[in-house]
Formats: structure tokens, sequence, C-alpha cells
């Protein structure tokens, strides 16, 4: 899959997505007004939150799928990286708006304030979401993986914490309305329950980007593969100076390898090649692989070399 093709797919998917955030937005707001449910009001709000988060990876995925040029010289994959790290923010914030509208509602209720009950339309628009809301995390996650891109899969979680914040208020709206007065204190509690699950979703997705963003290697799995791909190119005598990073959905390799002194300036160009070649069917073809030849002065094991280097010379 190209590039072009892969912003394509990204855009047409996070478009659909978009455009339900808008419905239940409204939706969520009008039923919490009529049904005369904040915690409905505060759900349509989480709701409009997604829908910003749609339009920042919009944004940033454009941004992202550019070519490099002479000020990104390794493209602008971080772009989508930081549009990562944002929409986890955007998570917190969430996540801690509705942790403070829950715990403030606990509290005058101890104080004795009687939490108004809710009307059912309320309810049911808590239920739609929900179903709305997992459809649509599970429809954002399977293309984002299938694209390889860390700010969809970040924006089907957003898209999930919506679902979790429609659980609470269904719970919270159901239980003022069925089980009486004193009960509508199961509102607000859910939902500080709920808020709890946001902020583990929004931190699982932050650290991953910080770490990128701060040029973290690769996993040591990742890079174990790589180190086997260099050792094992015929011609190989030693590598070191190996250096890993991640670059929005491309990985960069950069290495030193060792090839026998004697050797021609082609021939070891062809080994370089050639691990160039592996790399990339290995970690895809935007790769960015970065190899530089120096001659190995230690002592070589003549049958060794000779196995190595064959079809080289």
């Amino acid at each position: 899959m190209n590039n072009e093709s892969r912003i394509k797919i990204i855009r047409n998917a996070t478009l659909v997505g978009s455009v339900l955030n808008l419905l239940l937005t409204v939706a969520k707001i009008l039923a919490g007004v009529i049904g005369k449910s904040s915690a409905m009001i505060a759900d349509g709000v989480h709701s409009l939150s997604d829908l910003v988060t749609d339009i920042i990876v919009l944004v940033f995925i454009k941004v992202s799928g550019k070519e490099r040029d002479k000020n990104h010289q390794y493209g602008h994959g971080k772009y989508e990286t930081f549009a990562t790290m944002l929409i986890s923010f955007a998570l917190m914030i969430v996540g801690a708006g509705i942790f403070w509208s829950g715990a403030k509602k606990v509290f005058d209720s101890i104080n004795g304030e009687i939490i108004e009950q809710p009307g059912y339309i309320a309810l049911y628009a808590a239920l739609i979401s929900i179903i709305a809301k997992e459809g649509l995390y599970w429809y954002t996650k399977i293309i984002g993986v299938k694209v390889n891109s860390q700010a969809m899969v970040a924006n089907a979680w957003h898209h999930r914490s919506d679902a979790f914040s429609s659980i609470g208020t269904a719970l919270g709206v159901s239980g003022a309305i069925l089980l009486g007065e004193q009960w509508r204190v199961l509102d607000p509690i859910a939902g500080i329950i709920v808020s709890f699950f946001i902020f583990k979703v929004a931190w699982n997705i932050a650290n991953p980007s910080i770490k990128e963003l701060m040029e973290s290697a690769l996993p040591e799995e990742t890079e174990s593969n790589i180190t086997e791909i260099i050792k094992n190119t015929p011609g190989v005598l030693g590598f070191h100076n190996l250096k890993t990073r991640k670059i929005g959905a491309i990985f960069a390799v950069e290495v030193h390898i060792k090839v026998d002194k004697y050797l021609t300036v082609e021939s070891s160009h062809e080994i370089a090649t050639q691990i160039e070649k592996s790399l990339r069917n290995k970690l895809g073809k935007q790769s960015h692989i970065g190899i530089h030849v120096e001659p190995y002065y230690g002592p070589i094991d003549v049958e060794q070399s000779l196995q190595k280097n064959i079809g080289n010379h």
C-alpha cells in the first residue's frame, strides 16, 4: 500500500467517525436538556471532544503524508505521533472533567442536595451511544491497525472512552429512574469510576508517543530481528553503532558494518544493499536505512570468510 492510499483510507474512516460524532453530540445534548440529565449533557460534551480529535487526526495525518523536503529530510511522520499525543492529552482532560463533575455531585448529595431525576429519553440516548461508539471503536481500530496508524488507533480508544462514559451515564440514569431518590447518586459515582478507565487508556496511548518523540529506540524484540538480519547477511564480519527509532509509522535504522578489507567497493556496496533489502522486507518499504561500511582488520577465519563472501567477488 503506497502512502497516498494509506492517507486516503485514514481520511475516509475519520470522516465517517466525524459525522457520527456530530450527530451523537447534538442528540445527547438535546436528550440531556429535555430529559433534565446533567450526566447526559456532560456525555454530549464528551462526544464533542471526540469530534475535536477527529479534526486533529484529519489535519495532522494530511501533513504527515507529505514527502520529505529540505527542512524535513526524514519526512513528516512525527506529525502523526504528535497528533496521537494530543489525543491522549484530550482524553486525560475529558477524564478529569468527568471525575470533577461526578465528585462535585457526590459531595453535594452528601450535604443534602437532591439530585434531579432524569427522564427516559436520557437513558435511551445513552444506550444508543454505547452501541454506536463501540461499533465506531472497532471500525476505527481495525483500519488503524491495517494501515499502521497510531493516531487512528488512539482515536479509536477515544471513541471507546465515550462508550465507557455512556455506560456510566446509562447506569446512573437507570438507577436514578428505577431505584428512587436516594439512589440518584449512582449517576455521579458511575461517572467517577469511568473517569479512571479513561485515564488508564489515555496513559497507554501517551506513553509510546512520548517515547517516540523523545527518540527512544525500537522495542528490544524489533532490534533483535534487525540484529539477526545484519549478522546473517553474507559478507558481514561484524557490526556496531546500531541506532534505531520510529518516525510516525516508519522505522529508521542506522548501522556500521565491517567487511573484508580486500573487497572491492562494488562488492561492499552489494552487501550493504542486501541488508537494506532484507530490512525493508521486514520493517516496511518506507523504512529509512543508513549503512556505513568499514574495513575489518581483525583476524579472519579463512573458511568462514570464503563462505560469507561467496558470490560477492
